[in-house]
Order: structure tokens, then C-alpha cells, then sequence
């Protein structure tokens, strides 16, 4: 057994996996393909002055969003600010509306397992989500409040300044990419994330949310391979 497949099976060890499932594609991630996000430019003033995560976080508290009706915390990052990494998911559910970070509950503990698979610990990373409110029903984001909270990611962005970009589902896939396609079109390929705040494109790689590899376990083989390139290339960097 090679070393590159020995590293994938202790993976679906950690992560729970006894055995691969054979069911349809699930669509979860794919509604409203038709959307086009390509031509949507927010300007904020308010955003424009702020320069550290604190502050950001200050501002979405003074927001009076819909979403954040019967929520109890705001969620924005979790891990470290110097990082070079930077994951982004879609939003909080339940535990992380509790506990104020992203994460937090079962899916986090596999995204835990995903990142010490290729010798990374959480603590290292910074991690945050499309949208920082849990909505109702742990729903997915419509593209309205995809729009609406992309300027404070891109400002996320423009503060950690990360070198890689881990995109995790396809709400952060559309969000950053500006796509309606598919992950199963997307994943497997480096993108540019470009910004005139930044010195230097950000290298974006695109795979599956842990909470639809929960669902959907015979997939985690394709994400293993999207962990071997994001490992990769952190240590080309």
C-alpha cells in the first residue's frame, strides 16, 4: 500500500467511514443555478474604514437583519488571524449559534479530522461562513443574503489577507466564485480570487461541506483528493 493511500484510509477512519454508499447526487448545494452574481457591485462606506475582524464584528452586531431574529450569537470566525489558510463555509447551525463560532458541531468535528489529515490543527486555520446568522430551519442562504453579506466576507478577506482559500459547499463556492455551477464541476481545480485591496490573487480551491459529506459518506473520497491538493500547495507556498 502505497503512502498516499494509506493516508486515506486512516482519513475515513478518523472520520467514521465504514463503508461507501451508492445513492443519487444530492442537489443540496445546487438550487437556483440560474443565478448570476458575476454583475453585483456593493459599495459600503462603512465597511471601507474598518481594517480589523473586532470592528467587522461590531458593525454586523448593529445590523437589524432579518436573519438575525431568534438567533443567540453572532458568528463570525474562529482560529488564527495571522493564518494562510482561510475556510469558508455557509452558516451556523444550531451549536454554532450557541456558541458563537463556526463548526461547531458535527460537521466541525469532521472538518477537524479533515484538517489533521493533512497534518493541520484548527488553530491554525481561520474559519468563518458566507453568512454569519443561523436561518430558519438551518435552510440554505437564499442568493439575496448571499449578496447582502458578501461585502463582509470580501472585508474578511482584505483583513486576514490568506494565501489559500478552502471553499467548503456550494453557497461559499457561489459567494466567492460568483457560479452557479455545480461543486462536482467546480472541485478538483484552482481558482484566482482577485481584489483591488489585495497585493496579490488568493489561490481558491472549492470542495464538499463536512455536513453533506455526513449525508452523502461515498463522496468523501473525492474530497480526500481535494485535501491532497490543498496540502500541496500550502506547502508550495
Amino acid at each position: 500500500m502505497n503512502q498516499s493511500n494509506k493516508q486515506y484510509l486512516e482519513f475515513l477512519v478518523h472520520s467514521g467511514v465504514e463503508y461507501f454508499l451508492q445513492n443519487k447526487e444530492n442537489n443540496y448545494y445546487t438550487q437556483n443555478k440560474k443565478a448570476d452574481l458575476r454583475d453585483t457591485i456593493v459599495q459600503n462606506n462603512d465597511l471601507n474604514k474598518i481594517n480589523n475582524v473586532e470592528n467587522l464584528k461590531k458593525e454586523l452586531d448593529s445590523l437589524n437583519h432579518p436573519l438575525k431574529k431568534n438567533t443567540n450569537k453572532t458568528v463570525i470566525f474562529d482560529g488564527n488571524l495571522s493564518a494562510d489558510l482561510m475556510i469558508i463555509g455557509e452558516a451556523p447551525g444550531r451549536e454554532e449559534d450557541l456558541k458563537g463560532l463556526p463548526f461547531m458541531g458535527m460537521a466541525g468535528q469532521l472538518l477537524n479530522k479533515m484538517l489533521s489529515a493533512i497534518n493541520l490543527k484548527r488553530e491554525e486555520v481561520y474559519i468563518t461562513n458566507v453568512v454569519p446568522w443561523r436561518p430558519p430551519n438551518n435552510r440554505t442562504p437564499t442568493n439575496e443574503e448571499i449578496l447582502e453579506f458578501l461585502p463582509y466576507l470580501q472585508k474578511q478577506i482584505e483583513i486576514i489577507k490568506p494565501k489559500l482559500i478552502f471553499l467548503l459547499g456550494g453557497t461559499a463556492a457561489k459567494a466567492i466564485l460568483s457560479t452557479s455551477e455545480s461543486l462536482g464541476k467546480l472541485r478538483g481545480k484552482w481558482y484566482e480570487y482577485k481584489s483591488i485591496n489585495l497585493n496579490s490573487s488568493t489561490y481558491v480551491l472549492v470542495s464538499y461541506h463536512p455536513a453533506f459529506l455526513l449525508r452523502s459518506p461515498n463522496y468523501k473520497k473525492e474530497a480526500w483528493v481535494d485535501l491532497q491538493m490543498l496540502q500541496k500547495k500550502l506547502n508550495e507556498i
